[in-house]
């Protein structure tokens, strides 16, 4: 198997990563063959898979504009996955030049990949961290540098929570990392869920198997517990909805059917 010049060495490029999954949903270069093969297997079951990609992308987005139009200049995005085009620092520091940016993700690909892309903008880092360890996360010494505890930090988790398991305890992940926040913080989650896909289950349970034979397997919840990671946030209008409806630039019935499946949401912590 061949390796390519600009993947980092002594990472296995045997084995599917959901990151480089991802990167190719969106049309990105960051992947390998092994990654392509197991998209395009769940993409057999699931072929909306890109547009539930995209939706993800253009709610994050959307959200990053209105954290910054709060008056919220401060970002962590956790899972953050391989940088392409419109990522959280280049909208981030459109909207305000002084927006500073922290990405967490545990993809040796997607961390040396955003170091490249970061290059010169010392508002903006990369940690080498898993959303399983958030005191990892917050004793790193970027988080340190470029997030002022004391001000409101948008915390981002999107399409990251469902590739926890409930032995990996996502929820007191959640927790740890929000008590950690100053008031006037916001949580950004989007979340995979069985709700909305235009598809009969089984077909679902299909693409859902391919995950499986990653090192991150996809665990769809319900909307009721998808809300309960927004526990100590107050949800911002019009709360948790499919993606394409919060707070959308155009109207949400031109979106593809399959942009409606999962959940996004905001929330504001009091």
């Amino acid at each position: 198997m061949e390796r390519p010049a600009w993947a980092p060495q002594g990472i296995d490029i045997s084995v599917p990563s959901v990151s480089r999954m991802y990167d190719y949903y969106l049309g990105g270069s960051h992947n390998f063959e092994v990654d392509r093969e197991a998209a395009r297997k769940a993409m057999e079951f699931m072929p909306g898979l890109p547009k539930i990609m995209q939706a993800n992308r253009a709610f994050m987005r959307r959200a990053v504009r209105y954290a910054v139009s709060r008056g919220v200049t401060q970002f962590l995005d956790i899972g953050s996955g391989i940088p392409t085009f419109g990522n959280v620092h280049e909208v981030a520091q459109e909207a305000d030049p002084a927006a500073r940016v922290v990405y967490v993700d545990h993809d040796p690909v997607a961390v040396a990949h955003s170091r490249a892309v970061l290059e010169g903008n010392d508002r903006a880092a990369v940690v080498a961290a898993d959303l399983r360890e958030p005191e990892k996360i917050l004793a790193d010494g970027e988080v340190a540098r470029l997030i002022d505890g004391e001000r409101p930090t948008a915390l981002l988790m999107v399409a990251v929570l469902h590739f926890l398991e409930e032995q990996d305890d996502p929820y007191a992940a959640v927790v740890k990392l929000r008590d950690e926040l100053a008031p006037g913080s916001m949580l950004v989650l989007t979340h995979a869920s069985m709700d909305g896909i235009p598809l009969a289950s089984e077909r679902t349970e299909g693409a859902v198997d391919v995950y499986r034979n990653t090192r991150s397997p996809l665990v769809m919840r319900s909307r009721e517990e998808i809300a309960r990671f927004f526990e100590g946030f107050e949800l911002v209008e019009p709360g948790l909805v499919a993606m394409p409806l919060w707070r959308p630039d155009s109207s949400p019935e031109q979106e593809d059917p399959y942009a409606f499946s999962g959940y996004g949401g905001v929330g504001s912590k009091a």
